[in-house]
């Protein structure tokens, strides 16, 4: 009752971002009649759009309705509402809180896929290997699926290992192996 009284700060925050939910909604049907040729193709249409002029709202819901699909396609998950939500926050630089069971990793590849479109890479990073690992491997797919590469920095690689897969898109690292790295960089 209090809460009604003086309006809940959480949910007008989070009511801005209902119009582009509304949108990203309104373009999945159209998303999913696109082939994957189609799909990959949308991708580097986006790319050359932003190598070229700056992001716009067209451009955010388009590349949220075009990861819903790809995930539907190759997890068999579609993104919620409020995951959605989740990504458009990450996207924006602001930390979401979410519950374990409550789909962290999907909702990270809204906002890795976006920022992979501009061509200059994007670090998704975990607090272990096996994580890192597992999320390369399975969500990484649907990066892939969308035309993207996806790298893997794991603790025992080679310096040409990890030049390599610093280059792709998309790279699932730990915290840890990032740290190192860049000392190793800056000493090299």
């Amino acid at each position: 009752m209090l809460q009604t009284l003086f309006n809940n700060p959480l949910k007008q925050s989070l009511s801005q971002y209902t119009e582009t939910v509304k949108a990203i909604n309104t373009l999945e049907k159209t998303i999913e009649k696109l082939t994957q040729d189609e799909i990959q193709s949308r991708t580097r249409e986006l790319q050359a759009h932003l190598a070229k002029e700056k992001l716009n709202e067209n451009i955010i819901v388009e590349s949220f309705a075009l990861v819903r699909e790809a995930t539907k396609r190759v997890l068999g998950i579609r993104h919620f509402d409020v995951q959605l939500i989740g990504g458009l926050i990450l996207h924006e630089g602001k930390i979401a809180e979410m519950k374990t069971g409550e789909g962290k990793t999907i909702v990270a590849l809204l906002p890795s896929y976006l920022n992979a479109l501009y061509g200059k890479g994007v670090h998704v990073i975990t607090t272990n290997d096996y994580l890192a690992q597992r999320d390369a491997k399975n969500v990484g797919r649907v990066h892939q699926f969308l035309g993207l590469t996806v790298g893997l920095i794991q603790e025992n690689m080679t310096t040409a290992e990890r030049q390599k897969n610093y280059n792709c898109d998309v790279v699932y690292l730990t915290n840890n192996e990032l740290g190192f790295d860049y000392l190793r960089d800056n000493m090299a």
